[in-house]
């Protein structure tokens, strides 16, 4: 296959250079490059200099691949990379692409992104594009969006990044789902799933709620809180009515900081501490995404002992809901809590959530099945 170059958009696509090496090797010293790719680590000039000669050129040569240096066509600047990285027989192809570090939030790789799709199908005449990325990499989502790509679920990934994950996110494109050159993009880049992708590619936020005792914040948990985590754990009525490990161990508040992290870089669910005014903890309250409908969230929450009745619980959900409803789009919040926890469902119920009945063996707790109560939040219902 002859390499082409194809302008586009405001970007040039061109076949890599062997004087292209040495803009590759300072890419690929980026942090983000390096945890989200599959590039050696640590990355010499001698990677840089194989790839834009040798591996580039015997993909196209072999016509197993398409890659391309994405560069400003007015300087010459290097701004990225992407191609197909590899072309089926059944007239499939698979994506990929980084963006230089000096380049980025400038559109450049969704421009990039819909180039290459469009060349594929119209020239090469392939009858799907597919693009995967490590569960995560919400960024290479975003873009892949905002190309016009449908992420159509989860897989194991064969080439996970170095140190990464094994999961993968994974999409398709079709002819005819291209964007238009300017457009804003298809439904993708302005549905949930893209917005979402905004959010959780960013740092967790703080957010903050109001109490008649003074201001609170909902932050990510820090190493600061894991004793106050223990005891929260090891008191009789948290295990009583909540599924926490018993005994509790410092451990187990360490794992589940890890599992906070874990979920929020997954895009699966935000888990808060509550911390008072002097930021001290007070509690802990999670907002998970369903996976079976994208609307829906569900909360789980505790109190530290010595905080309880005091007003906390209502004041953090009402903020913490109001985030979901407005930050993450979702159109319901559902609480549940095991028949008898009047501490829980008065939480709830102050903060605005009807309950809708009780759901009987509704789930699994400590070993049997028990009945629980059932509420939830509208968007409405916060007026």
């Amino acid at each position: 296959m002859e390499p082409v170059e194809i302008i586009e958009d405001g970007v040039l696509l061109r076949p890599w250079r062997e004087s292209d090496a040495e803009a590759v090797h300072r890419a690929c010293q980026d942090p983000d490059i390096q945890r989200w790719t599959t590039v050696p680590r640590p990355y010499r000039p001698e990677h840089a200099h194989s790839f834009v000669t040798e591996m580039s050129r015997k993909s196209w040569a072999e016509g197993t691949g398409a890659p391309f240096a994405v560069c400003d066509p007015s300087t010459g600047e290097l701004l990225g990379a992407n191609g197909l990285i590899s072309i089926d027989k059944d007239g499939t192809g698979e994506i990929g692409y980084w963006t230089a570090p000096w380049a980025r939030g400038r559109g450049v790789m969704v421009r990039a992104t819909r180039a290459v799709a469009r060349w594929s199908f119209h020239t090469l005449g392939l009858r799907r594009l597919i693009w995967q990325a490590e569960v995560g990499n919400h960024a290479s989502r975003l873009v892949a969006l905002r190309a016009g790509f449908r992420v159509d679920g989860r897989l194991r990934l064969a080439n996970p990044a170095p140190h990464g994950s094994a999961d993968g996110w994974i999409g398709s494109l079709l002819p005819g789902e291209v964007p238009a050159v300017g457009s804003t993009g298809p439904a993708q880049s302005g549905t949930l799933a893209a917005r979402r992708a905004a959010v959780f590619g960013r740092p967790q936020p703080v957010l903050f709620a109001t109490t008649g005792a003074g201001e609170l914040l909902l932050r990510p948990m820090e190493e600061q809180d894991l004793d106050a985590v223990v005891r929260t754990c090891q008191d009789p009525e948290t295990i009583r009515w909540t599924t926490v490990p018993d005994p509790y161990e410092r451990a187990d508040a360490q794992g589940y900081q890890a599992h906070s992290q874990d979920v929020w870089a997954r895009g699966d669910a935000a888990c808060f501490v509550i911390a008072d005014a002097d930021d001290r903890y007070v509690g802990s309250l999670d907002l998970r995404l369903s996976p079976t409908d994208p609307l829906v969230g569900d909360v789980g929450f505790m109190t530290a002992p010595a905080a309880r009745g005091r007003g906390y619980l209502p004041a953090a959900l009402v903020a913490l809901s109001t985030w979901g409803f407005s930050t993450l789009g979702l159109a319901r919040i559902e609480w549940r809590a095991n028949v008898g926890n009047t501490a829980s469902r008065r939480a709830a119920e102050k903060a605005g959530f009807v309950v809708e009945g009780t759901a009987r063996g509704g789930v699994q707790h400590r070993g049997e099945r028990v009945d629980v109560w059932v509420g939830a939040l509208l968007a409405k219902d916060l007026g």
